[in-house]
């Protein structure tokens, strides 16, 4: 197994690196042609990381200088508690990192930081194709036995 990566959040120097993470993610989810990311959107999602007014955060995996996994999160208030909930909205890692622990230690690193901001739950969805995901999943949260709905608009 390969050394342990370090997570820590983003910077901005990191963009580089961060983008072809970015694009795998989307391409993963079949965002590309016609229901791709616009470059504006990509461009916004990125500066938000640095905007101290906005709820959404990044942290990355780096092992040995490289760029090796990513995550987004986000924080918004619930009805049901007094602290806001994190969303973990995007988890994504490097092809030939996978199967080493650095989804598992972004996930991880997500609860460290939702811990210190006093949210008290941590959540995030998948596509119910994505089995290898679910298995991590299994392991390091429970199901909620809600059913996601949405509608375009």
């Amino acid at each position: 197994m390969a050394d342990t990566p370090t997570i820590r959040p983003v910077a901005r120097g990191d963009h580089a690196q961060w983008l072809p993470l970015w694009e795998g993610y989307n391409l993963f989810y079949e965002r590309v042609g016609p229901a791709a990311i616009p470059s504006e959107v990509t461009q916004a999602t990125w500066d938000r990381f640095f905007d101290a007014y906005e709820p959404m955060h990044a942290l990355v995996a780096e092992r040995n200088g490289r760029l090796i996994g990513l995550t987004h999160y986000l924080y918004h208030r619930t009805t049901s508690a007094y602290a806001p909930f994190c969303y973990l909205q995007d988890l994504f890692t490097s092809r030939d990192a996978r199967g080493q622990g650095v989804g598992r230690a972004l996930i991880e690193g997500v609860y460290a930081e939702a811990r210190r901001a006093g949210s008290p739950r941590v959540y995030w969805q998948t596509h119910e194709t994505n089995a290898t995901a679910m298995r991590l999943y299994d392991a390091v949260g429970d199901k909620s036995g809600f059913v996601v709905y949405r509608k375009a608009l």
